[in-house]
């Protein structure tokens, strides 16, 4: 009956909510001072002084006056300041909507312009991606971006709450993508062995990258406390006792997830296939299928992963030329070595989940003696 197989899983469902919101009952140490300062919406209706110069560029602060949308001072309109930087402020023209950060003390207003308010386009955005991807994709479009957004809540609501109460960093991210991979390959193949498969081989190329990591760690020196912004991180440790030197290995977990999950499940769904159109085969001419789709896979796959860190870091590769630094200079430094050792391990385990995924499906697929009559129901539909 239908209640029979939906009964298990929503118990589950609700157990981890409980568990979540137990997780996120934590109290913050403050690390900076807020009191009184909040970020407010409204929209520029007068440029008062402009910082425009005859060619084009900004200089200083512009002088604006807002409406305010939201906050004590909604409905009025205030005189605040916007700053040229490129990481703060924003060019204000007449309608543009920002976000000013103010600061309330009784009469007293103190505001700016923190940057143009880009929430509404940010979640239209991430809407419409969603939303091509259940009409394009159908049913298996819409299971699978449910399976991206409950990804995303566990690394939010599960993640980042462990670490802050001082667990592992490297287990925690283990654990939120054992999580993660469990239930998005379930919703993707439902209960069968083939996403048993995927999910043990998802797992284990994930853990293989970490040690591939840790190995790299251990024979160049580079640390997580090697990491550009270790001056702020060093405040979480003294004050929150977070694990800061294992957040840059927890970190490639997770991101090598993505990958590591498709090949995964690419393999245990074509292994599946194959001994669907062939029962009578063999574990040994299983195994060979399997590592066939395999290498093909490695082609292509062994590159996502380095590729994706190398695009992430190409400002400072072109830093690195345009400065024309030594070779010796540019190997040895450790946002080199940090960037050169994510995309590698992070291949590593790619490529090393296709021979335990294979060997996951030969062992299990070729089992007809132990094989219910519901779960072939389930991977022949």
């Amino acid at each position: 009956m239908v209640w029979k197989r939906w009964a298990p899983p929503l118990v589950l469902l609700a157990l981890f909510l409980l568990l979540v919101v137990r997780l996120n009952q934590v109290d913050k140490v403050a690390l900076v001072s807020r009191e009184g300062q909040t970020f407010e919406k409204g929209v520029v209706t007068e440029i008062l002084q402009d910082n425009v110069q005859p060619d084009g560029s900004r200089v200083g602060e512009q002088v604006v006056r807002v409406l305010m949308k939201t906050g004590e001072l909604k409905g009025r309109e205030i005189e605040t300041t916007s700053s040229s930087g490129f990481l703060f402020g924003a060019p204000c023209t007449v309608g543009m909507k920002v976000v000013v950060m103010q600061s309330l003390a009784g009469d007293t207003v103190v505001s700016s312009v923190y940057a143009q308010d880009r929430e509404f386009q940010i979640l239209a955005f991430a809407a419409l991606y969603l939303l091509a991807l259940c009409l394009i994709g159908g049913w298996q479009g819409a299971k699978g971006a449910l399976g991206l957004v409950f990804t995303f809540g566990c690394i939010l609501w599960v993640y980042l709450p462990l670490v802050y109460r001082g667990w592992s960093p490297f287990w925690s991210a283990v654990l939120v993508c054992a999580v993660t991979a469990i239930v998005t390959l379930w919703l993707v193949g439902g209960p069968t062995r083939k996403t048993l498969v995927a999910a043990a081989g998802t797992v284990a190329g994930v853990v293989m990258a970490g040690v591939a990591a840790s190995l790299f760690s251990l024979a160049t020196g580079i640390t997580g406390w090697n990491v550009s912004d270790i001056e702020s991180l060093m405040t979480l440790w003294s004050t929150a006792d977070i694990q800061v030197g294992g957040l840059l290995f927890s970190g490639l977990l997770i991101s090598s997830l993505g990958a590591t999950m498709d090949v995964a499940m690419s393999i245990a769904s074509s292994m599946a296939e194959v001994q669907a159109q062939t029962p009578d085969i063999s574990r040994r001419a299983l195994f060979q299928a399997g590592m066939r789709v395999g290498r093909d896979m490695m082609g292509t796959d062994s590159n996502t992963l380095i590729l994706a860190f190398a695009g992430g870091s190409v400002s400072m590769l072109v830093l690195d030329y345009a400065y024309d630094l030594p070779w010796l200079q540019i190997i040895n430094s450790n946002n080199i070595g940090i960037a050169v050792m994510q995309g590698l391990a992070g291949s590593f385990g790619v490529v090393l989940s296709v021979p335990v995924t294979v060997a996951l499906a030969m062992l299990l697929y070729v089992r007809p003696d132990r094989e219910t009559p519901a779960l072939l129901e389930q991977e022949q539909a």
